[in-house]
């Protein structure tokens, strides 16, 4: 098992006091994780010694940013084994990603009257976006509906699943409830109706491994900043023939091969897709944290997760009047979603940060998802490599004071 004291002394934020005297304790990893010094120090390392733009300079400084921009590439489609690093795209965020494949392969394969199907605790990156493309072209979307334990309803999916169906585009871990889905089933159940596999790997990336041959998904989107990167990048992996056919989804330079007053042709993979100057320094963090992980070893990280998850879930549900949302211990992440009778979410979040605790409180973009079960927010913790059993411990006490000072 990780050893956490070890991995804590890697966060320097974490020597940060929340208020004078009061130790941070960070919940919230799921929104957006903490940078190790090793990630800091490639940035900096950048900016200091090769800051030049990449893929045009011909002089040393341009050379050697390409260099590590591209050797990043490499690192993160190592990561979640892509075939090749052409296989990835560099974006912005998840929210980029599911943008750039509605958007790109959207428009070009869907026609009135085609379905897109999502699940219904899809984060509102993966339902936005297809939305938009389904009123533009007159498309429907549907959704594979979640039972009350938070579980996908799969005795739905011969309904849905049609062949009217072009994508299933769906969450790996839901964001809310924890819930880790059957990956290769679901993408398996859309390539025997002829659709496209499309998974949302944001919460899936930072805590497990991550194996897209193996899924056999078509697309894959996640982000940087949720595993130790920086924010400003992410990736969108997609096969080589399905992302060759796909039209460029912004126009610009150093995506094409050739411009005159007629037209223009496009560069090969996976430059075609990146237009204008990217995220360089946030590049070669996002390489860096990589490196971070596989240090600590992405099996190690999912079972250190899985002992504090079964910890905290175990320790909150001694909170009286606590309910928490979601599977059981054992088949979800590191995220505990709650609602306490009588307190509104945001109000246990605001009294959490003055003992120093930062937790995530509202609808954690799955507004859908709330409302389908009545409640208007959530207040959710979400551990990661560098919480301890402590930690949980001051969460549940604080609780508890929270609940006696309102007379619960």
């Amino acid at each position: 098992m990780l050893d956490v004291n070890k991995v804590r002394a890697d966060f320097p934020i974490l020597d940060v006091e929340a208020y004078p005297d009061t130790p941070l304790v960070f919940l919230d990893s799921a929104a957006s994780s903490q940078k190790p010094t090793a990630v800091i120090e490639a940035m900096n390392r950048y900016y200091r010694t090769i800051n030049a733009n990449v893929h045009r300079g011909i002089y040393r400084f341009s050379e050697d940013a390409t260099n590590a921009y591209e050797a990043a590439r490499g690192k993160v489609a190592r990561f979640i084994n892509a075939r090749e690093s052409a296989e990835l795209i560099f974006v912005r965020n998840t929210t980029e990603a599911f943008n750039l494949a509605a958007y790109s392969w959207g428009r070009a394969n869907i026609n009135a009257g085609d379905e897109i199907l999502l699940t219904e605790m899809e984060h509102h990156a993966n339902i936005v976006p297809w939305q938009l493309l389904a009123e533009e072209k007159e498309a429907i979307v549907r959704y594979i509906p979640v039972t009350a334990d938070g579980f996908l309803d799969l005795s739905t999916l011969d309904e849905l699943l049609t062949e009217r169906t072009k994508i299933l585009s769906f969450t790996a871990v839901s964001n809310v409830f924890g819930t880790i889905n059957p990956i290769k089933k679901l993408v398996a159940a859309a390539h025997a109706v002829g659709a496209l596999a499309m998974v949302d790997g944001a919460q899936a990336v930072p805590h497990m491994p991550v194996d897209v041959q193996a899924w056999d998904c078509d697309l894959f989107a996640f982000s940087s900043h949720k595993m130790c990167g920086p924010t400003g990048i992410g990736g969108l992996y997609g096969k080589r023939a399905l992302l060759e056919a796909m039209p460029p989804f912004m126009g610009g330079g150093d995506m094409i091969r050739k411009v005159t007053f007629e037209g223009s042709t496009f560069a090969d993979l996976p430059h075609k897709f990146e237009a204008g100057t990217p995220a360089i320094a946030e590049g070669i963090g996002f390489g860096a944290a990589v490196d971070y992980l596989n240090e600590l070893g992405m099996e190690e990280i999912h079972a250190y997760e899985q002992f504090i998850t079964t910890y905290a879930l175990e320790e909150l549900s001694e909170v009286k009047g606590l309910k928490l949302w979601g599977p059981p211990a054992g088949k979800r992440g590191g995220v505990a979603a709650f609602t306490i009778e009588g307190l509104h979410p945001h109000d246990i979040a605001d009294l959490l940060d003055k003992d120093g605790i930062a937790v995530r409180a509202g609808h954690h973009c799955a507004m859908p998802l709330h409302k389908k079960f009545g409640i208007n927010a959530t207040t959710r913790a979400s551990f990661y490599i560098h919480t301890t059993t402590d930690e949980v411990d001051k969460l549940v006490d604080s609780l508890n004071r929270i609940r006696k000072l309102f007379r619960l």
